[in-house]
């Protein structure tokens, strides 16, 4: 097992870092380095940028309009990206639907929604998750009746998150009751424009609109959305879950958000010394910076599996459980190094120059906010009590 790079991959990933560092936006940039609020425009902005290149798509095959990067190109250029500080490719589309896309969809559909996920132009959302209905998702009861032509849809699914920007949504839905619970389930393509649809939002504690509510009222699907073969939509559903879960980890962002947690330790605080000189909170960084070079090396050991043309080690739920804890610790410790300039500002007063005592910490203005909203991370995408059970399965046979 090799885990350096060769020279061609080096000559690769500095020809991406040249690219990244030339076009990526300098106010884009900022924001990401210090965690403040991306809008809609940034993202979307990045992620033209990208399509003009035809990187938007950076993991899809030379067939379907992609660069057709092997895997440690694809791991290079998500490192290059994190660490230029560009802010992480919305993946609904590109890196979730897409490939479902390509493996189970139509000639039709491939040339339909393709060529808009490349661009950036079209936003996707997610339409998994119901009241009830999230670990357990085979318990999903958003129902899409057939009726000629057409799937009239009725049902609620809920933490759609960035949907109030959703051009279209992909859904799983019920269209048989017979049998056992995943084998009744379907995958549509869903046009948020569709009469029918309303989406409702939920302001979460740091007082953003990040996730939402989605109702469907006798919404017309027509039946040429449907991807694959109705009742199999359980099965390209665990086809994306593996997509999702090993983009959740994202070591590459845990790298960058380290760095940026030793420069908040080492800044200077009120009234005392930086916390990078006491030992124990030294300690705890140091112990996350190993935890996260372990991380890094268990995605390293894929890539090489890869290289050498043996089965990638098939770690997912590993890759789910690690990245997400250590994100969740590496907010914890930013907003304890920050102390009491890490609480929320509020915005209005910001503005209009009320906490101009605060402005030496506008840096610090988000971290509690990040943290709360970090504790997402071991639930979504499949708890991390769920994923302990698959990697018991795989390893105990229990």
């Amino acid at each position: 097992m090799d885990l350096n790079f060769t020279a061609e991959e080096l000559a690769f990933r500095d020809e991406v870092r040249t690219w990244v560092r030339a076009h990526l936006p300098q106010d884009i940039a900022h924001k990401v380095h210090n965690d403040l609020r991306l809008t809609k425009d940034d993202l979307q902005r990045w992620a033209r940028i990208l399509g003009k290149k035809g990187w938007h798509g950076y993991g899809w095959p030379k067939e379907f309009g992609g660069p057709g990067w092997n895997a440690v190109q694809k791991h290079l250029f998500e490192e290059e990206c994190a660490l230029a500080g560009a802010p992480r490719i919305v993946p609904f589309g590109p890196v979730m639907v897409a490939p479902v896309i390509m493996a189970f969809g139509t000639p039709e559909q491939h040339r339909r929604f393709l060529p808009g996920i490349m661009s950036g132009e079209v936003w996707w959302s997610q339409g998994y998750s119901e009241p009830g209905s999230g670990s357990d998702l085979a318990s999903l009861k958003t129902r899409a009746e057939r009726k000629g032509d057409k799937y009239i849809v009725n049902g609620q699914k809920t933490w759609t998150t960035l949907g109030q920007y959703g051009d279209w949504i992909f859904c799983l839905v019920r269209t048989d009751t017979s049998g056992k619970p995943q084998t009744g389930i379907s995958f549509l393509l869903i046009d948020m424009k569709s009469p029918g649809i309303t989406v409702r939002p939920i302001i979460t504690l740091d007082g953003e609109h990040e996730v939402n509510e989605v109702f469907f009222d006798n919404v017309e699907v027509p039946a040429e959305n449907l991807v694959g073969e109705e009742n199999k939509g359980w099965t390209y559903a665990k086809y994306l879950l593996a997509h999702e879960r090993t983009n959740i980890a994202d070591v590459n962002r845990a790298k960058r958000e380290l760095e940026r947690l030793k420069r908040i330790a080492k800044a200077e605080r009120s009234g005392g010394r930086p916390l990078i000189d006491d030992l124990r909170f030294r300690d705890q960084i140091a112990q996350l910076e190993v935890d996260i070079v372990a991380l890094e090396m268990m995605v390293l050991r894929v890539l090489s599996a890869e290289r050498g043309g043996k089965k990638a080690l098939d770690v997912a739920a590993l890759l789910k459980i690690r990245g997400s804890e250590i994100q969740q610790r590496y907010t914890e410790l930013m907003m304890l190094a920050a102390g009491p300039y890490a609480l929320p500002f509020i915005y209005e007063a910001m503005e209009a120059g009320w906490q101009g005592d605060y402005v030496g910490a506008m840096h610090c203005a988000p971290l509690a906010s990040t943290y709360f909203n970090m504790r997402k991370t071991t639930i979504y995408g499949g708890s991390n009590e769920v994923q302990r059970n698959i990697v018991a399965q795989m390893t105990l046979g229990v």
